[in-house]
Order: structure tokens, then C-alpha cells, then sequence
């Protein structure tokens, strides 16, 4: 079985417990305005990796894995997308040396669809943009249902989420989405941490080297008091304060 692979870092501290190899897929059918990884969206792009070259790319830093408690995470683009290709990885990674393994998805995803996926994934990183729908789908070309009914859909089995919101001045910080979002979240089940990630602009220079013009080209990154803010503000939305 073949994937499309993005990119392979060998060495992500935050994207899950512990160290981590990260693999990003290729593929998205969000056009998120902050995205900094606009080169992963086309689904045909990328190189194609069968999973037992993705376990060579791993296996030679097993030990910094396992002695942090650490795993592998796959993210994208949108990993499920390839749902059949990171599960069969997942299910080798796990048979094979028994990693902790994780999904970074924005949940646009039918869950029959990743189910199979879902099954070999011990902890999903999910990424909650707004709760307006409308203002969903300016931030992402996509409406907000079917993620909604993604986190609904982790919640009934119980799965170990961990909740992130990137925050973007003037876009996802108004303290009207901040506390839907957590009285959302509030009503989940499974969820083992929230995230507040800040916007940054390190992937700007992929939209211009891609002809495309980046919509937030004047927007400023947070500040830390903001970020705190903004995760209090959720918390209090989930009745954590």
C-alpha cells in the first residue's frame, strides 16, 4: 500500500506526548487563511512512500520514542484523506515495536470513513476552528457540520481527544466564538487537554512562491497574555472557572 507524503520530521516535541516522528500527507479539501503548509492541499502532489519505507524512516530513532513516551503522529494536509494507508502504517507501527500512535485531523471526515483508521489511533489532535458557520467557511472554503459530527462521533466511543484552536487576531479570538467553542467542548467526552495555538506567519512565504495572494498578510501574531486569555475564556465556556 502506497501514501502520498508532504514531509517526514523525525523529531516534533508538539504534536502529541513525548518525541514524535511526524509524517505529513498530502491532501486537503480545507483552504484554511492561515494555513502554512498550502503545498499539501493538492492531493496529487507529494512523493509516493509504501509503509515499509515509512517504518525504515523511523526505526532509527526508536529509542528517543520510547524513552520519552513518545510515538508517531500523522498530519497533513489531512490525514484521513489516506485513511487506509495511516492505518495499515499505524497497525505495522504497533504490531512492530508497540508505538503510541496519533491523528492531527481537522475532522472534515466522514467517521465510516476513517473508522478503520480510528481503531489503530490511540490519541486524536482535533482542530476546532469556530463554531459560526458561516464564518467557518470564510476562515476554511468549508462549512463546520461535518467536523462537528467528527468530534460528536469520538465522543460517543470515548477516544482520547486533545482539543486545539489556533488563535488568529480579529479572526478566532472574539470572546462570543472562544465560549461557544467551550461550552461545545464542554460537552464532550474523552477530552484530555485543550490547546490554544498561536497564529504565526512562518508559512507565508509558501503562498507567495505558490502565486496565491495570503488574506491575512497584515494580521499580527498573539501575544502570550492573549493566548492565556483566550484559553480561559474557553474554560469558562466548558465550566472548568
Amino acid at each position: 500500500m502506497k501514501g502520498r507524503i508532504h514531509s517526514i520530521e523525525t523529531f516534533g516535541t508538539l504534536d502529541g506526548p513525548g518525541i514524535r516522528f511526524v509524517l505529513f500527507m498530502q491532501g486537503c479539501m480545507l483552504r484554511c487563511r492561515y494555513c502554512h503548509n498550502p503545498d499539501s492541499w493538492a492531493a496529487d502532489a507529494g512523493r509516493t512512500m509504501e509503509v515499509e519505507e515509512v517504518m525504515a524512516e523511523i526505526e532509527p530513532y526508536l529509542a528517543y520514542y520510547r524513552a520519552s513516551g513518545g510515538g508517531i503522529t500523522v498530519s497533513g494536509g489531512e490525514p484521513t484523506l489516506q485513511a487506509p494507508f495511516v492505518a495499515e502504517l499505524f497497525r505495522a507501527c504497533k504490531e512492530r515495536w508497540g508505538l503510541h500512535t496519533a491523528v492531527d485531523t481537522s475532522g472534515f471526515c466522514e467517521p465510516d470513513h476513517a473508522a478503520g483508521l480510528l481503531e489503530q489511533t490511540d490519541l486524536v489532535l482535533l482542530d476546532l476552528k469556530l463554531m459560526d458557520n458561516d464564518r467557518h467557511a470564510a476562515l476554511t472554503g468549508q462549512p463546520n457540520e461535518r467536523t462537528l459530527r467528527f468530534a460528536k462521533w469520538l465522543s460517543d466511543r470515548r477516544k482520547p481527544v486533545w482539543i486545539r484552536h489556533v488563535l488568529v487576531p480579529g479572526v478566532t479570538d472574539r470572546s462570543e466564538d472562544l465560549l461557544a467553542l467551550g461550552k461545545f467542548i464542554g460537552t464532550l467526552n474523552g477530552v484530555e487537554k485543550v490547546e490554544v495555538l498561536p497564529y504565526h506567519r512562518m508559512g507565508a512565504y509558501k503562498w507567495r512562491l505558490l502565486g496565491m495572494p495570503y488574506s491575512l498578510e497584515g494580521c499580527r501574531e498573539p501575544e502570550r497574555h492573549e493566548v492565556a486569555r483566550a484559553f480561559q475564556i474557553i474554560e469558562r465556556g466548558r465550566g472548568k472557572k
